[in-house]
């Protein structure tokens, strides 16, 4: 119910953003009609095609992408009538005909002719100005985007969406409602209404060609996003404070009994049947698990916490598997790459792990746990209970004292006491004193910071340039690319990515190129070689090579954190490129 709150108030809050001013010249030029039969009509089909069209991406029907574009085509040749009729009334009255004779065909030509044929085409309108909104997108629309990859579509999800498109329509309709006003108030002037309507429809038909030309891409790189992105990016911090501290209570509400132990009961070990394939070793059940001390720890490969944590899960395995201790990985991807199998094995032998790894590619054992979050381990007792959680980096003295107390609960005495761990490469602890940068999502369905002059074109190929100056946590294209849900691939050589960070590592996840052909890159750091400041993927003279999809570590400062310039020039076509990550 929070999430749905939040969508709502976040619809509101998005009619400040500059991603809404394609689509108000069209409202606003309805703004004069009767609300029941006009604008109401309107602001329904906006939100309704919006909320249609956000869904079917998210569920991630093939062919989404290119009907969105094709949709968004003939909305705008719709919207383009639209204007050359507020513009020429001659016009108009061609133009709504086949409209008002299928209204009449509909209604059986009833008494409310003149009604129905109001609303129809005032929802006609809204849904094509709908299709021109629906590409934008902020931080609440993100989390809710990402929730419906995580775990599919689904009535919350709809609701969300829906609740989102509402609380648009609903600031929107206040804002057409002021319209109204200073509307009526114009044409009480002897003949302005009618010179105020041309206006309008000369603005729309500008506002068509702008949008379909590209023009208005630089009007709207320049007007600052920052402040409704920051409001939905609090409320969005707000929903997840809220979940995560009922996550962390909800296990000890299901099952609280009395024990000598310090540590409560959270609840029984989940099935793990929702695993679809097991590696390192057969498949393991709870029931299988029962006289074990275990811990379920839930990661993904390319995860950079999830990799920081893979020292002390490797160490507790060794030090304690001979007392009763099972470290079970639970691979629940994130991207699309990570479900392959294959690169899931090869990660494990790259990384080293030897414990077993169940791969949960349908999620289906994180829908179990109820989990929501990367890394994430749950420790279960000799009886099958869930005794302690930790969600996200750290707390790793903690859990280690959990594993030697609920050995010690089932006989297996360790005189061994804890050691400090030290990970190397991108498993080395990051130094959280000084992080100014944070993840950072390349693929338009979650991307944010993206500096370029030029919009993003959705599944296609455009051309982008480096704005003369990047701000703190910024980042732009350069060269041909093409910017999918996910990644963005460089559809030539020589194609660049610029971000400003401040941190004392960066890593970026890639992937060779779709027919498996690794990609030869090159790094700068503030228009130079690394140096000694190169990361374990890369060479000191700035030089590396895509071999795999996973994560790389691309810089790692030897000298002071301060802000600093990253970029990476891609040498052949074909490399995926995920997210930024820092340390």
């Amino acid at each position: 119910m929070s999430l749905i709150v939040i969508a709502f108030l976040g619809g509101v809050f998005t009619v400040l953003s500059p991603c809404i001013l394609p689509v108000v010249p069209f409202v606003f030029a309805r703004s004069d009609r009767p609300f029941l039969t006009d604008r109401l009509p309107l602001l329904a089909g906006l939100a309704g095609t919006f909320a249609l069209v956000t869904s079917i991406g998210a569920a991630g029907l093939a062919g989404a992408a290119q009907l969105s574009q094709y949709g968004r085509w003939i909305a705008l040749a719709m919207l383009a009538l639209f204007g050359a009729a507020l513009l020429f009334p001659s016009i108009a009255a061609r133009l709504t005909l086949p409209l008002s004779q299928l209204a009449d065909r509909i209604t059986m030509r009833s008494q409310s002719y003149g009604t129905t044929r109001r609303i129809a085409s005032s929802t006609l309108l809204g849904a094509a100005t709908g299709l021109l909104w629906a590409p934008c997108a902020g931080p609440i629309l993100g989390v809710i985007l990402t929730g419906a990859a995580l775990h599919g579509a689904n009535w919350q999800t709809a609701a969300a969406l829906a609740a989102y498109a509402v609380g648009a329509a609903t600031s929107l309709a206040v804002a057409t409602g002021l319209g109204k006003r200073a509307f009526d108030a114009l044409k009480a002037s002897l003949g302005f209404g009618e010179h105020l309507r041309r206006a309008l429809g000369a603005l729309v038909l500008f506002t068509v060609a702008a949008v379909a030309t590209g023009v208005d891409t630089r009007l709207l790189a320049s007007i600052p996003g920052a402040p409704t992105n920051g409001i939905e990016a609090h409320l969005v911090d707000l929903t997840r404070t809220k979940h995560a501290s009922h996550e962390a209570r909800q296990g000890a509400r299901v099952m609280r009994v009395s024990t000598n132990a310090a540590l409560p009961v959270e609840g029984r070990l989940p099935s793990l049947d929702g695993a679809t394939s097991w590696l390192n070793s057969a498949p393991l059940s709870a029931d299988a698990l029962r006289g074990k001390v275990v811990v379920v720890n839930f990661w993904t490969y390319s995860c950079i916490n999830c990799l920081r944590t893979l020292p002390y899960l490797k160490t507790w395995a060794q030090r304690y598997g001979n007392d009763g201790l099972v470290v079970l990985g639970v691979h629940t991807p994130e991207f699309g790459f990570e479900r392959d199998t294959g690169n899931v094995k090869r990660a494990l032998d790259h990384l080293n792990i030897r414990y077993p790894v169940a791969i949960d590619n349908d999620y289906g054992v994180w829908r179990a746990f109820g989990n929501q979050y990367w890394p994430a381990f749950y420790i279960v007792d000799a009886q099958g209970r869930v005794r302690y959680h930790h969600f996200g980096e750290g707390g790793y003295r903690e859990a280690e004292d959990t594993i030697r107390q609920l050995l010690a609960d089932n006989g297996k005495t360790t005189a061994r006491d804890a050691q400090t761990v030290q990970g190397s490469g991108a498993q080395a602890a990051a130094d959280t004193a000084d992080i100014g940068s944070g993840e950072t999502y390349v693929g338009y369905r979650q991307a944010q910071g993206f500096a370029s002059p030029q919009r993003v074109k959705p599944d296609a190929q455009q051309s982008y340039t480096l704005p003369a100056q990047l701000s703190l946590n910024e980042w732009a294209l350069d060269g041909q690319w093409n910017v999918g849900g996910e990644a963005a691939v460089p559809a030539a050589s020589q194609a660049r990515i610029a971000y400003r960070f401040h941190a004392r590592d960066l890593h970026l996840v890639l992937a060779p190129s779709s027919d498996g052909k690794p990609v030869r890159f090159r790094i700068t750091i503030d228009g130079k070689a690394p140096g000694n400041s190169h990361g374990a993927d890369v060479a000191a003279d700035g030089s590396g090579i895509v071999t795999s999809a996973r994560l790389y570590q691309l810089v790692r400062q030897s000298g002071a954190v301060d802000d600093r310039t990253f970029q990476i020039e891609f040498l052949d076509p074909g490399a995926q490129v995920y997210s930024f990550t820092f340390g």
